[in-house]
């Protein structure tokens, strides 16, 4: 599989849903060394184009207008990632949700001089949260090997349950949540009461929220966006234990590839909204009874996880200004080294203007 790390590419185009593979065989490390091989990171030049994207999205904040804010977003973030030594085509865009005419689904982006690769993109992951000036929008990129995402053409919503390592093996999305947050609770040596489960404030998720409760756990309830509230309970370094509720299948995948670096676990279950989405889906071969994991939403261990905070948040802090400098903060994932980096920038900001 080529690797999304500035490796060669194949002239082979390959077939829909086909991972590419390399003709070249991956040096050993030898005993003793780390890196055989050192490559590039290629996360730390796509966080460019998430910093421009939070940076052009900050003055729509509080303003009311998200579609404004996402636009100025899905405008910077492109031209950013047109600079990207890669070959990607977008899987998750902005265009089926939001019908915008860049950064849509097939789009091909970067400068074609790279690897090939699957990319999903959320200049704002959290419209709604920017134009209220809420906290925990994020402008977010995930990358993988080209024809590893799973495309979420068929069916927009899943259920998910997101944990830490200490829930390999131990949760289950098919049994009831009271039981899932005990098993989770005991595998962390963590008192249920302690226990912090992330859940989107919607009026599907009230009989959850009502047995979270009445398992006697805590709920953090998110008005928007539970990408970070998956990560954040991946992570364990917050309050957040468990991120559960019926949210979007592009966020899901999003958050894979981020669960790969972390080495927790992410489950899911489609979830169609009516019954015409469930002919569709079922006609397409989809088992809507089946619990998919990280693995099954991204077919790959070679995954990028990048994000920028937009407003200030659980995972990342917003854009601010400081006399003639601009502030971002961005978390960088990388699956293949099981690294999370933290990307404190400053910018000058007569550069922005």
């Amino acid at each position: 599989m080529v690797s999304c790390d500035c490796s060669a590419r194949t002239s082979t185009t390959p077939a829909k849903g086909t991972p590419v593979t390399s003709t070249s065989a991956t040096p050993t490390p030898e005993h003793g060394q780390l890196f055989a091989n050192p490559d590039r990171n290629l996360a730390m030049e796509l966080v460019r184009a998430t910093e421009a994207a939070a940076i052009r999205a900050t003055p729509f904040i509080g303003r009311g207008d998200k579609n404004a804010a996402d636009g100025a977003a899905v405008d910077a973030m492109r031209k950013f990632l047109s600079t990207v030594d890669f070959a990607g085509v977008v899987v998750i865009g902005e265009g089926e949700k939001d019908e915008a005419p860049m950064l849509f689904n097939g789009e091909q982006v970067g400068n074609g001089q790279g690897p090939d690769c699957d990319i999903a993109v959320d200049p704002i992951d959290g419209t709604s949260l920017t134009a209220a000036g809420r906290q925990n929008a994020l402008s977010v990129i995930a990358v993988a090997d080209r024809g590893s995402m799973y495309n979420p053409k068929d069916l927009f919503y899943m259920e998910k349950i997101v944990t830490g390592p200490e829930g390999v093996g131990v949760i289950d999305l098919a049994r009831p949540i009271g039981e899932n947050i005990r098993a989770l609770s005991k595998a962390k040596n963590k008192p249920v009461e302690d226990m912090v489960i992330a859940v989107l404030d919607r009026p599907r998720h009230e009989e959850l929220i009502n047995e979270i409760r009445e398992a006697g756990a805590g709920t953090q309830l998110m008005l928007d966006g539970d990408v970070a509230g998956g990560i954040n309970a991946a992570r364990g370094t917050g309050r957040i234990d468990m991120c559960v509720g019926i949210g979007g299948t592009p966020e899901g995948i999003i958050t894979a590839c981020a669960i790969k670096a972390l080495g927790g676990v992410l489950q899911g279950r489609w979830y169609p909204r009516n019954a015409e989405e469930r002919e569709r889906a079922i006609a397409a071969g989809h088992d809507l009874d089946a619990v998919l994991t990280q693995d099954d939403l991204v077919r790959t261990e070679n995954t990028y996880f990048v994000a920028t905070g937009v407003t200030d948040g659980g995972l990342c802090a917003g854009v601010r200004r400081v006399g003639n400098r601009i502030m971002t903060d961005s978390v960088v994932l990388r699956s293949r080294s099981g690294t999370v980096r933290r990307v404190t920038a400053e910018h000058l900001a007569d550069k922005w203007l």
